[in-house]
């Protein structure tokens, strides 16, 4: 755009400059294409590891301060404090959120209940993330089955 942008008139020489790039670019992507598909065949996922990693950092704790909020009613400046306090005590104990007692919860906050616990799952935070594009189950493979559909793999 900027070489078709600064040409004098008359002069159409400059035309043969925007051509290396174009082919530069082309290049790289069929490279980087061959490289990915070659990638994605050969990978293996180790799920329990994942698992595993996905449980560690305390990663439900937006889902505890969301349900806060939806359920309990309170502010999200309020529920970010409360949540903070609740991470800092399953850390010190070298615990996940989840698994802190309800009475421990309740004498950070008195109106956690035990309907908190089915927000603080891994699975339960994936599910709930449920619009378009989310993490939930439905979504992953709406969006798969889309993928597959416009490589011309439906399934």
């Amino acid at each position: 755009m900027v070489t078709m942008k600064g040409l004098p008139l008359a002069y159409s020489k400059d035309m043969q400059d925007d051509k290396p790039p174009v082919f530069e670019a082309a290049g790289l992507l069929a490279l980087s294409i061959a490289a990915m598909t070659g990638m994605v065949a050969d990978s293996t996922f180790n799920t329990a590891r994942m698992r595993q990693a996905a449980e560690l950092g305390y990663a439900t704790a937006t889902d505890l301060a969301d349900w806060l909020v939806r359920q309990a009613d309170i502010p999200f400046r309020e529920a970010h404090h409360i949540t903070g306090a609740a991470v800092k005590l399953a850390e010190s104990r070298g615990i996940a959120l989840e698994a802190l007692p309800l009475a421990d919860l309740q004498a950070i906050d008195a109106r956690i209940d035990e309907r908190v616990f089915a927000a603080l799952s891994v699975d339960a935070s994936v599910a709930s993330r449920a619009s378009y594009g989310g993490t939930a189950p439905e979504r992953v493979r709406e969006q798969v089955a889309a993928a597959r559909m416009a490589l011309g793999m439906e399934s």
